[in-house]
């Protein structure tokens, strides 16, 4: 398909190559656009999957649609700065794409037998690190992920090789040792030793959730959402009561904590 879309009389469609079009027009002609880098917009791309990440927990699909849409347009983005480099096209990124699906689902595409998910993702790994030539599973975590996701993808990896406890129980037991040890390092531990145990305990607990079927990145991120609405809970009574939360006592702020826990919207 070919781009229908005229400057001079700019009106969106549902062409993907009309928005092809517009990216080059702005590369080209708009200050901003034509000044950015690679680098000069990366942060922003981690925004708008940030963005989209909250439209999907607040179940709002028109903000998700306009979201995914800002996605779309980063990846045009960088797939032009590379185009006006020689480097690839966005017809390169959609066949890459496609060839990687193709070549990765050999169960559905080919006559490999895969009975359940658990077999398509050892499957894949295994794909996966013969493509690129990897000496180690976990050369395809990035290091720049957070440090949830970080640790939930690699123990994921290390699992699909058959590095893994088969359920959460048997996890659990070592999570409790973590804890033991970490309560030790708080007590007699210096600073460098309590923040290694630390690590190895949230490390623990997010296999122990893994492992039953948790995500631990989204699980916090709820839990960071409904903190901010308790807290804001707190301040806006606090306010009518002309104060702040630096002039109330903690056994007023916990009071409030409380009653926000028993109205459905704070749960």
């Amino acid at each position: 398909m070919t781009s229908e879309f005229s400057k001079d009389n700019p009106q969106p469609t549902r062409n993907f190559y009309d928005l092809v079009k517009i990216m080059n027009i702005l590369r080209n002609e708009c200050p901003w656009d034509k000044k950015q880098t690679h680098e000069s917009i990366r942060d922003l791309m981690v925004e708008e999957i940030y963005e989209a990440i909250e439209a999907i927990d607040q179940q709002d699909f028109d903000e998700l649609k306009k979201e995914l849409g800002d996605i779309l347009l980063h990846v045009l983005f960088h797939a032009e700065m590379a185009h006006e480099k020689s480097r690839f096209s966005i017809d390169d990124v959609i066949f890459g794409i496609q060839d990687k699906l193709i070549r990765r689902h050999p169960h559905v595409f080919g006559d490999v037998d895969a009975k359940d998910s658990d077999t398509v993702t050892r499957n894949w790994e295994s794909i996966k690190q013969k493509e690129k030539d990897r000496k180690s599973v976990l050369q395809g975590v990035p290091e720049t992920l957070p440090g949830l996701l970080k640790a939930q993808r690699m123990q994921e990896k290390a699992g699909a090789v058959g590095f893994d406890w088969k359920k959460w129980p048997e996890a659990w037991k070592k999570l409790e040792e973590e804890l033991e040890e970490f309560q030790e390092a708080l007590q007699d531990g210096n600073e460098v030793e309590k923040e290694k145990e630390f690590g190895d305990l949230i490390f623990s607990l997010v296999n122990v959730g893994r492992l039953a079927g948790l995500d631990a990145e989204n699980s916090l991120r709820l839990t960071n959402t409904k903190f901010k609405k308790r807290f804001t809970y707190i301040e806006q009574k606090l306010a009518v009561l002309g104060k702040t939360p630096s002039d109330a006592t903690l056994e007023e702020m916990d009071d409030l904590w409380n009653e926000s826990k028993k109205l459905a919207e704070f749960r």
